[in-house]
């Protein structure tokens, strides 16, 4: 996982995971893998799965990158706590899937709650396909 600053004000955490590095072929796959993750923890509720890039390209002024294939959302929220209004500015979570080519790059934008970046972050992680021990 890498840690950016995209346009140098919102924290993000991606992965670009190359298409050999997981079983998963499709951004469909994995935004459906995702929503299992969601719908299991008890934290977590489902919001709404977004195709971005159909919306995108619907768009007369649309424009989307060359090298992207696919582009989805998969929105929920951890709302564990709602302790002030200005605490739904940063809600709801979003993990966003684009296919490229030869890989997929799965970002969201940081939580104000390390816990739930954490659980993001292994949800994203668990996307790579287990490696091989390696002689010792």
């Amino acid at each position: 996982m890498q840690h950016t600053l995209f346009m140098d004000k919102y924290p993000t955490q991606h992965l670009d995971l190359l298409k050999a590095e997981t079983s998963f072929k499709s951004v469909d796959e994995i935004i459906a893998f995702f929503r299992s993750k969601v719908e299991a923890d008890p934290r977590a509720c489902l919001i709404a799965e977004f195709d971005h890039y159909a919306h995108t390209r619907s768009l007369p002024e649309g424009e989307i990158a060359e090298n992207i294939r696919a582009a989805k959302h998969l929105v929920f929220c951890f709302g564990l706590k709602l302790p002030n209004p200005l605490a739904m500015a940063p809600r709801p979570r979003s993990m966003g899937v684009c296919e490229l080519d030869d890989r997929f790059v799965i970002a969201f934008l940081e939580a104000p709650n390390p816990a739930m970046n954490e659980t993001m972050g292994e949800w994203v992680k668990a996307l790579v396909k287990a490696k091989p021990d390696t002689p010792s």
